[in-house]
């Protein structure tokens, strides 16, 4: 829902690195200007740094927010974000200023025990939108009734990400996503 890459590619520049992708991981594409790889511990603070400023740098992605809350018509909404809680409160700030006050979790485990959890055993229609092949495959395990939506974002290092499996929905953008999902709630 918000965009991670394009900002964190700005967020690095100002820093003085870019993002030079050659594999589908930011370790070893992180690059200072004499081209050298940051070593794992140096992105690892980066990627802390942006996600302390993130209300700053992110923005959602084109008719995120207004396919969000034609969704939540129908649908209870829940952010599950892949971030070291402790950055919690300033998601929060965020998703609130872009009128996208649904409950959020934020963790770094797994997210299929997660949903499996949220969802319970209840009769009811379940998406899951992710634009991480292994979020979708998790939550694929743990909810198999669940429609899983790729919606990956049209950058760079996304050339290198692995493909979904075959039973999982891909969708160009949020008004696609959208129609994905709003077929799968009335079928």
């Amino acid at each position: 829902m918000l965009q991670f890459a394009t900002p964190f590619e700005a967020f690095l520049l100002e820093r003085g690195y870019s993002l030079l992708p050659r594999s589908f991981k930011l370790t070893g594409n992180i690059v200072d200007a004499a081209e050298t790889a940051l070593n794992d511990v140096a992105v690892n603070a980066l990627i802390h740094d942006f996600f302390i400023e993130q209300d700053r740098w992110q923005t959602p992605f084109a008719e995120a927010v207004d396919s969000l809350h034609a969704l939540a018509e129908e649908a209870d909404l829940v952010f599950l974000t892949a971030m070291p809680p402790r950055h919690a409160e300033v998601r929060r700030r965020l998703l609130d200023r872009l009128t996208l006050s649904y409950p959020m979790i934020s963790s770094e485990e797994p997210k299929g025990p997660i949903v499996a959890a949220l969802h319970g055993k209840r009769a009811l229609p379940l998406a899951f939108v992710d634009d991480m092949v292994g979020n979708l495959r998790s939550v694929g395990e743990h909810v198999p009734d669940c429609a899983l939506v790729y919606l990956p974002p049209d950058v760079a290092i996304f050339r290198f990400a692995p493909d979904p499996e075959p039973h999982v929905l891909r969708a160009q953008d949020w008004a696609e996503a959208r129609g994905l999902i709003e077929t799968h709630f009335r079928n």
